[in-house]
Parts: C-alpha cells; structure tokens; sequence
C-alpha cells in the first residue's frame, strides 16, 4: 500500500480518545502542518468501578474510525509511562561496534524479566562524540514493555484493522514534543556537557498519573507520579459526600460553586500531595543529573490543568514558572486549530503532537515498541505482490524463450536434411561406446598383471625385511673392537670399553604409529635436546661433585638425593597397541602401519669424568640408529650377474625416532668376573667349590671369590620400523618414486 506521507497520533487515554493527523510543512522542515484531529470523549472514566474499559475503548475506537479515513497514513500510539519500563545508562569509553553488545548485556542486568518476554528497543542520546572510533560520554535509552502487555494494548486497534507502526512510551512522546515544538532551536546545535543548555520540565497530570519529564533536548528524565485528576474527584466524593460522577461535575465547575472555598478546602490535601512529589523528584533529578541543574520553567498540559487556581499553586509553591501550553509553535493548523474542539482540549494534544512527530521520522527520540514479529509479517505481506509479479514475469520469459526455440525448430526440415546427419551421429556414437568398453577391459587387465608382478616381487624381497633388521641392529650396538691382547680383565677397563649389551628384543605391530608417538613424543623431544635432568645428576656424580649413590660420611647429615626426571619404567603396551603412558601431542613424527621395536639392555661405560649414562647411549645406540647405515646387496647386478653393495641408511630401511623411554640412574653392581657365561651380571657371585673359585684361606676356611663394583645403567630403547622392499628403495634412488614403505603384517616377539 502506498504510504500517503500523512501520519496518525493516537493518544487513548483513561477520560478520552485523541488524535492528531499531521504531514510535513511544505517549506519549514521545523514545522508540521496539522490537517485533522479528532477528540472522542468517554461516557464514564477507564477507571471507575462500574465502567467496562475494554467495551469503552472499542466504542470510542470505532466512533473514530467512523469520522476519520487511516489508509496509507502511518500511525503511531502510546501505552502509559508506569506500563513499561525505562533506564538511563551511562556507558564507559569503548568502541562504537561493541555498544550493541554491552546494551544488550544491560537489557539482562536492568530488565527484571527475560528478554524472550519482553519487547525492548534502545536508543543512544544526542550530545556523545566518538574520537578514533571509541564512543565517549554516551548515554543510552534502554525501554522496554512486556509482550503481553503490548498485546492488550494493541488489541482493540487490531481488531477494527488498524495496522499500527509506532509504540512509545507516553513520557516519551511528550519528549518528543518538548524537543520538536519548545527547544528545536537548542536541539540544532552541538551539546557541551560541561556547559549544557538550560533544562525544562514537562509536566502532564492525566486522570490517575501525572508524568513528569525534565530535558535539556539532549538529555532526558522522566518519572510518572500515582496523583492524578481523579483523585481530586475522589477528595470531593469523599469530603462532600458526592456520587463520583457529580463530583466529577463539580470539579471541572469549581469556580461556579455554591461554595467554592468549601470545594478547593476539599481538594487541598490532593494539592499539597501533589506539590510535595513533584518538589522531591524535581530535586531527585537535579542532584543527580548534572545537566539538569538549571531548570527554567515548568510547562504544564492536560486538561487536569484547567482546574481553577492549581496553575498558580504550582508556581507559588515549586517557586519555578509554571506556563500553560496555550499554543503549539511548530504545529500549523490554520482552520483545523481554530475549531472550538480544538481550541476547548488542545491541553490534551501534546502525546498526540509527539506522535506524529516521530511517525514523521523528525523526533529525537526514535524507539520503537512494536513486536518484530507484526513488523516482519507486514514485510512479507508487502513483499507478496512483487514476488508474485516477479514469478508472473519469469514464466512469460521462460514461455517466450521456449516459443522462439519451437519457431525455430519447425522451420528445419528434419525428415529430409537432418535425417542422414542424424543417422551419423547415432552410429559415430556407438562405436565411440564399443571402444570405450574395451579400453575399460584393457585397462582391468592390465592392473591385475601390474598387481601380480607387485605381489611376486614383494614375495621375494620380503623375506629378507627381518634379516634386514636384523643386520642393522647388530650393526648399530656398540662394541669393544681393540684386539683380545690389548684388552684388560680389570673392573676399569670393563668400565671405559664403549660396548652396550643388548639382553632382548620385542616387536609389535600397531596400525597407526601417530598413537605410539603421541606417547613418547617428549622423550624424543628430550632426545633431540640432549642432556636430560638424569644426565646432569650423572655428570655431577662423575666429576666427584657428588656421588648420589655414596652414603653419608659418618657424623655428617644426609642430604636430600639429587632431583630426577619422571621415570618412564618399563614401557608398556596396552591391548589396543597403543602406549600405555605419554599425553604429548604427535607432530612431524611417523604414522601408518608399522612395528615398535623395543631393545632391553645396559651398558658399563659409566666411569667418571666421561660421557656416561644416558647421553653415552645417546652419542653411541640412538646416534647410530639415527644416522647409521649397512652394506646391502642394493644396487645393479654387475658384470658376473653378482648384486651390488652399496651402503643403505638405516632411514631408506624405515627405522626412525629412536628414544629412550627410562630414566634410571646409575647403580653401583657387584660384578663376579669368574661367573658362568650368560649369567646376568647383577647376579654374578661365587659358585660351584671354593677351590675352584677363591681357594681357600690360611686357616682352611674356603676363601670368597674377588667380587668387582662396577658402574651400571639399564635402559629400554624403542624406535619406529615401516619396512621397505629391495626394489622399492631402487626406484626410490631413481627418482620413480618417493619411496614405499611395506607392512610386516602379524606381531611376534624375538
């Protein structure tokens, strides 16, 4: 529906409908032009105990409705100040993007309700400024109303078709009035809040209510007061003795009384209620608003206010002027204005007025309490006829691309020219697909035979992947190569030969290594660092700072044992191969199918004042691993039809991270150098006759055998093995491909 530039304020208050329709001037951008109004008057007051205030409303709605034609107007209502809620808020310095954010987190915190049950809007106050996109000394409007509220007051406009587009607060209307009509020159200029322009207070006393609201244009209070007109009448029905509807009569006609001292000493306590509330949230405001300090004038509207001599009580007793709202500066009206209805009641038109002013998109304050969901039903109602229109549109492009196709087809003459091309096409098609079928078998043929010719030469060269293994590790351990002769039987030259001696072998297969190095990926961290915590103990023992295995000299307190890493004893698997310790995070390390080698030993080179413990293993095992390579029979067979040795790394044989996954320390062992071979040498001591071992001593007694303390360190190494196949790393040298790694299938232990 096109809109007609017009706009509906429609104030339902507790005594009378009003309303106001007014449209933009035509050459004052600061002025409205008034161009109809209309003042339904109830029969009984909202608030009396007999009345019906639903039935009064619709009646007056529809006497409304009767007299005055809303289509293509916009129209805007209010809902009384106490039904909805309103706060003030002062933000601290942050950035712009983010304010709606933090209001909405104090819609949570100010809102005593859910605001799934509320209808709530926000506005920001003229007068803040932003400096490099942070918002300074803003001060934010926070409304809000429950839905159910909302919806009761929405209902009997609804009902008589009366699409509404704008709810507000009845305080803030008559702001929206204050700034349009008695400040929009202050309005226009920037605010100084160190100096802000001299505030007003719009006071509007209603039939129960009287709404108080102190602005400066910039800023706003309000508050709504529980006196109002009709507790002047219940005084007089009270005092006098009256029915409330004459005293309701004899209030409006105090002045024409039999006695009208007897009427107003009636009323003098409503008088001295009022005052007294207006004085304490006067005083309320100004001490805690800066801005609203300096207050010139009270301006009072209502027809409440046209009760005899109240206007000068006021004065008399707030001691700030109190002014009617004889005449609307900024509203221009020419003969509508001038009508008597008008004239008679135009006290009770400033809701209306700032209605109209906001429905106009020329108010200060521009919050709207109107649902979302009635907003987005009226877009998609708006939206229905282009959408249709649209669809309309397509189909006739669609129907006329499609005619144009079947004009054009019917001028070819298929039967005679197309027929032999068509015919062609069809043939050319098959034999296209009978090729196809058959590169199809070609190509499965072929992949089979490549695959059996894979599997043959895996056959082969998979027998030697454990040998393979095999060859590299006893190529990796460390042993004592001087000559027979030059060795020593003596516990220091067992100490100082480089050897480590490996007492067994376990393998198991995993699926995915990633899982076994998430474990002992800190170890291998640790390794790639060098020395550990235990190596620094070690050391310090070694050089003779201090022996951690020495016991205490005598009548000396013992100390504290130095610290240690964590150990890592044992390491075990769980039932699922995976590690059974570790909560590193894998990277970089191997994944995929392979096996864990695990090696158990110790070595002796533990002799102070050199490389011992852990980072001799690491300098010797773990290097060799790492870095380590055999002669294999690799390369091209030569002349004689003999393979090639070249020297294979321990890497192209799919041996990777080695760590040490125990952090013992060095023990000092009793060694029997007599012992039987293969004994375990932490058990090693005298056996079989003493003649044999030791002898016997002077007084006959069998003399024990010579026992050596040696230096020793137990240790369990793991690493990674993806086997690759001979012919796999061939091609890998050739550049054909990267490299393939095979899986040894099964799990055993050696």
């Amino acid at each position: 529906m096109a809109k007609s530039g017009a706009a509906w304020g429609i104030d339902i208050g507790q005594s009378a409908l009003k309303a106001l329709r007014c449209r933009p001037h035509e050459s004052d951008e600061g002025r409205l032009v008034v161009e109809a109004f209309d003042y339904v008057e109830y029969p009984k007051l909202l608030s009396q105990p007999d009345a019906d205030p639903d039935e009064i409303v619709r009646e007056a709605i529809g006497t409304f409705l009767e007299r005055n034609e809303l289509k293509g107007d916009r129209v805007a209502m209010s809902v009384p100040g106490q039904a909805g809620l309103a706060r003030f808020i002062k933000l601290p310095p942050v950035e712009a993007k983010k304010i709606p954010d933090i209001v909405k987190y104090e819609a949570r915190q100010q809102i005593p309700f859910q605001l799934e049950d509320v209808v709530w809007d926000y506005q920001a106050l003229a007068g803040g400024n932003q400096e490099e996109g942070y918002a300074l000394e803003t001060e934010i409007g926070l409304f809000a109303m429950k839905r159910d509220q909302v919806a009761r007051s929405l209902e009997p406009l609804l009902r008589a078709g009366v699409e509404i587009d704008f709810i507000q607060l009845t305080p803030l209307s008559l702001y929206n009035y204050a700034c349009f009509d008695r400040l929009g020159d202050v309005v226009k200029e920037s605010y100084d809040a160190e100096n802000p322009p001299q505030s007003i207070a719009i006071l509007s006393i209603g039939v129960d209510t009287t709404d108080l609201v102190v602005t400066n244009g910039f800023r706003v209070w309000q508050r709504s007061i529980q006196i109002g007109g009709s507790h002047f009448t219940k005084a007089l029905t009270k005092e006098l003795k009256l029915t409330f509807g004459k005293a309701e009569h004899l209030k409006k006609n105090a002045a024409k009384a039999e006695d009208p001292k007897a009427v107003f000493q009636a009323m003098r306590p409503v008088f001295s209620d009022l005052v007294a509330e207006i004085q304490r949230s006067i005083g309320f405001c100004t001490s805690n608003n800066k801005w609203a300090r300096d207050l010139g004038e009270v301006v009072a509207v209502g027809n409440a206010m046209k009760l005899p001599g109240l206007q000068r009580y006021l004065a008399q007793n707030l001691d700030i002027p109190v002014k009617m709202a004889e005449e609307f500066e900024n509203l221009a009206g020419g003969s509508v204005t001038a009508q008597p209805a008008f004239q008679q009641n135009h006290l009770s038109f400033p809701v209306a007025y700032g209605l109209c002013v906001q429905a106009l998109g020329k108010a200060q304050m521009s919050t709207n309490l109107l649902p979302e969901d009635i907003v987005m039903q009226r877009i998609i109602r708006a939206k229905k006829p282009w959408a249709v229109a649209a669809a309309a549109a397509l189909m006739a492009g669609l129907a006329f691309n499609y005619s144009s196709y079947v004009s054009a087809y019917q001028t070819a003459d298929v039967d005679n020219d197309w027929k032999q091309a068509l015919s062609q096409a069809a043939s050319t098609k098959q034999f296209t697909g009978g090729l196809e079928s058959t590169n199809t078998d070609l190509k499965s043929k072929f992949d089979n035979i490549s695959q059996m010719g894979k599997n043959l030469a895996s056959n082969v060269d998979g027998r030697l992947l454990w040998p393979e293994l095999w060859a590299a590790l006893n190529a990796a351990i460390p042993k004592d190569t001087r000559p027979e002769e030059e060795r020593q039987e003596t516990p220091e030259d067992v100490m100082s030969r480089e050897e480590v001696h490996i007492t067994s072998m376990d393998c198991t297969h995993m699926e995915d290594l990633s899982t076994w190095f998430t474990a002992v990926q800190p170890l291998w961290k640790e390794a790639q660092s060098g020395r550990d915590i235990a190596d620094e103990a070690e050391a310090a023992a070694a050089t003779g700072e201090a022996d951690p295995n020495a016991p205490p000299e005598e009548g000396a307190a013992a100390e504290a044992p130095p610290v240690e890493a964590a150990p890592v004893d044992e390491y075990a698997f769980d039932a699922t191969g995976g590690a059974a310790a570790g909560d590193g995070t894998a990277t970089a390390g191997p994944s995929g199918p392979g096996w864990v080698i695990q090696l158990r030993g110790h070595h002796f080179h533990n002799e102070r004042g050199g490389r011992i413990g852990q980072q001799f293993l690491r300098e010797t095992l773990i290097e060799n691993l790492m870095n380590g390579s055999i002669q294999l029979p690799d390369g091209p067979p030569g002349p004689d039809g003999s393979p090639t040795m070249i020297d294979v790394s321990f890497a192209e044989l799919g041996i990777s991270h080695p760590v040490i996954v125990t952090k013992r320390r060095i023990v000092d062992v009793q060694y029997d150098p007599e012992a039987v071979e293969g004994d375990d040498a932490n058990a090693r001591v005298a056996r079989g006759p003493a003649m044999d071992r030791g002898g016997f001593a002077a007084d006959g007694q069998p003399k024990p055998p010579e026992l050596w303390t040696l230096r020793r360190l137990d240790f369990v190494v793991q690493f990674a093995w993806k086997p690759t196949l001979r012919h796999s790393r061939e091609l890998a040298r050739q550049g054909i491909v990267e490299g393939a790694a095979v899986d040894g299938g099964g799990a055993g232990t050696l």
